[in-house]
């Protein structure tokens, strides 16, 4: 298209200049650009605050990780109940209301009733997590055994007769007494014939007295008639040598046997060695 030259001339006298190619519009700013017209020490900075900012970013994302992870896990512990003495439909309830599961182990017979829970595991009070399952032993009530009648018979006896009915000898009493045959059953609990909880029988078997004993005493230096003395009080019995020894007093003791201090027996002989 072709312009006259009138055209440009009122253009210049109304004061209006045209629009330049180059002049910058509103569209958003190019961040290269902006990069370009910073100084070096404007871009160090620009990208020290970027880098703190992702720091600051990947730490927060970080802890809540590690937040969430804790909580998950602590979130499905709970405490294990103690379930002893309770009966299986109540340690069921029990440990369903925790999110445990119960799981019979064993049976036992005790002196529970039947189906009370006799021993746990794990025990209670410790963590557990949920559908973790609880083993118990529950008990079979008290068991009635027969009893056989063993007084009269020797311990040996008994014992093999115990062992015959599924017992065995518990605890073992001792009495001393002249008037029953050595080893022999005089008393046994429970007694024969009633019905028993426990398979151990207790017995009370005679035995010879205990033959007294004694303390050495320390009789060297003493003289004859006094170390006489001491072990007739003790009504033991001696055996007396006669030495030549100049360089002891006469009569007085210069050995012994047993050595002072040892334990002897009421039936054993002292022996002394006295100087002539």
């Amino acid at each position: 298209m072709i312009l006259s030259s009138s055209f440009f001339s009122e253009f210049a006298l109304s004061g209006r200049k045209l629009p330049a190619q180059n002049q910058l519009t509103n569209a958003p700013a190019n961040p290269k650009l902006i990069l370009t017209m910073m100084t070096l020490r404007e871009r160090l900075e620009w990208l020290s605050r970027m880098a703190l900012l992702v720091f600051i970013l990947a730490s927060a994302a970080f802890l809540s990780a590690i937040t969430a992870m804790r909580i998950a896990i602590h979130g499905r512990e709970v405490t294990m109940p103690n379930l002893v003495g309770k009966s299986v439909a109540e340690a069921n309830s029990l440990l369903r209301s925790n999110g445990l599961v119960l799981k019979v182990a064993d049976h036992l017979y005790s002196e529970l009733p039947l189906n009370i829970v006799v021993r746990q595991t794990p025990t209670a009070g410790l963590l557990m997590k949920q559908s973790q399952q609880a083993h118990v032993v529950l008990s079979l009530g008290q068991r009635q055994l027969q009893i056989p009648a063993i007084e009269g018979h020797s311990l040996r006896a008994s014992r093999i007769e115990l062992l015959r009915a599924s017992l065995q000898v518990g605890e073992v009493s001792n009495l001393s007494t002249y008037e029953q045959v050595l080893d022999t059953v005089l008393v046994q609990n429970p007694r024969p014939g009633n019905g028993a909880s426990t398979p151990r029988v207790d017995v009370l078997v005679a035995q010879l007295p205990r033959e007294s004993a004694y303390v050495m005493p320390h009789l060297i230096g003493m003289a004859e008639v006094d170390a006489q003395r001491r072990l007739d009080s003790a009504q033991l019995r001696r055996k007396v040598n006669y030495v030549t020894a100049p360089q002891w007093p006469h009569a007085a003791v210069i050995d012994q046997t047993p050595e002072p201090g040892s334990r002897i027996p009421a039936s054993a002989s002292v022996e002394l060695t006295i100087a002539n």
